[in-house]
């Protein structure tokens, strides 16, 4: 009985020592009722003998009480509400959910059955920021998911050289001579930009509400309110910044494009914006890889425009710059609109609001040179040419290894 009581006590711990020591012990007291006796357990009755069966059962109940559920027992190391970590890196709580219970709901009322759609609601959004915190943050802002769809269809390239840029390849600095919104309206580019993002502002006598003369601009580099005062010595305090610089442009696709749609490029209003003047010169012509706003809570809205600008006019991405604006836009979270604070009386042009790209890519390249040769790539970058298209002056299958086109690519 001892053996068997430690057997027990080793396997099961007290549970066990107490059932099998009530197993024993209602055996040899069944066979003591049977026989009569059994001496050396000391039992030399059969009064005895059920004495001995009644303990025993009590031995089985306490042993069966006492017994955990395997079930709900905790394996070493873990509490029951621990967390597990997949190889994916997700986390997956072992904790039963409130949605897991058998408790049948009460029935609402109106009012708590209004307030049981927001508890739902918002359990479901941050079931999702747990299980994909970069997802749910997008998909909470519809502007930059689509900035995301669309930059995942941006070409990415290399840089094409410099050569050959210059302001004059994208045309007369805010020439009112273009087909893009605001063309032809008998106001420049730089004073058209000036009325749209200004607020309080006054102009010029007998310029029909073009000449800005003064005004308060809401900075959204910067988030500081800035005065402009029209000037020599003044006027720069505000400028009007390139969202996709000239020179990245160039060195994008823009050498491509047409003098016509180049000039279109450096006046479309969907790609300018005023802007504290400092900053934009600290800015120069870096890309989303070198530079962004001071003011963290308009670098979405700032990514965002420079991804749909370089999609209407088929530029393409490095991969460093794609890398930095799918960080931005993957991480930003309720952007401002790109519009003044809400304490200017000014509203925005709806020119500021983008559509779908525009298809700017001519079908064909500007007229060049029929006797144009490159002996290689080298060349034909140098002499900032690269890309080349079939088709093109220049173009030959030897530069062409893969055959799709684009040749120096």
């Amino acid at each position: 009985m001892l053996l068997t009581a430690l057997i027990g006590l080793a396997s099961s711990g007290v549970s066990g020592l107490f059932s099998l020591a009530g197993v024993y012990v209602l055996v040899v007291g069944v066979v003591a009722l049977v026989r009569g006796r059994v001496r050396w357990a000391l039992l030399r009755n059969r009064a005895m003998s059920g004495i001995a069966i009644a303990g025993a059962i009590v031995g089985l109940v306490v042993g069966g009480a006492t017994a955990k559920n395997p079930s709900t027992t905790p394996v070493a190391g873990h509490s029951p509400s621990s967390t597990i970590k997949t190889t994916a890196g997700a986390s997956l709580s072992a904790t039963p959910t409130a949605a897991a219970s058998t408790t049948p709901p009460t029935t609402p009322t109106a009012k708590s059955n209004s307030s049981a759609l927001s508890s739902s609601s918002t359990h479901s959004s941050s079931s999702t920021a747990a299980q994909n915190p970069a997802k749910a943050i997008v998909g909470s802002n519809p502007a930059a998911h689509a900035a995301l769809a669309t930059l995942a269809t941006l070409q990415v390239k290399g840089r094409a050289p410099q050569t050959g840029y210059d302001r004059a390849q994208f045309g007369q600095a805010w020439t009112d001579d273009v087909t893009v919104a605001d063309g032809h309206n008998g106001c420049d580019t730089r004073n058209d930009i000036l009325g749209r993002d200004l607020a309080a502002t006054s102009f010029k006598a007998g310029t029909n509400n073009c000449a800005v003369t003064s005004g308060t601009l809401h900075d959204l580099y910067t988030g500081r309110t800035i005065s402009f005062i029209r000037g020599d010595s003044t006027s720069t305090a505000v400028q009007i910044d390139h969202i996709v610089s000239l020179s990245d442009a160039w060195q994008t696709g823009a050498q491509q494009l047409s003098a016509e749609q180049r000039q279109n490029f450096a006046n479309d209003p969907r790609e300018l914006l005023a802007v504290d003047g400092p900053t934009n010169e600290a800015k120069g012509d870096g890309d989303a890889a070198t530079w962004l706003p001071p003011n963290k809570s308009f670098r979405c809205t700032y990514v965002a425009d420079q991804v749909m600008v370089k999609s209407a006019y088929r530029l393409w991405v490095t991969s460093a710059e794609k890398a930095a604006m799918t960080a931005v836009l993957t991480h930003c979270s309720n952007p401002p609109a790109a519009t003044p604070s809400p304490s200017s009386t000014h509203t925005p042009s709806p020119s500021t609001t983008y559509t779908s790209p525009l298809p700017l890519v001519p079908t064909t390249t500007a007229p060049q040179p029929a006797d144009v040769y490159y002996a290689n790539c080298a060349a034909a970058r140098a002499a900032g040419a690269a890309p080349l298209y079939r088709g093109q002056p220049g173009y030959r299958s030897g530069l062409d290894r893969d055959d799709d086109g684009v040749a120096c690519e």
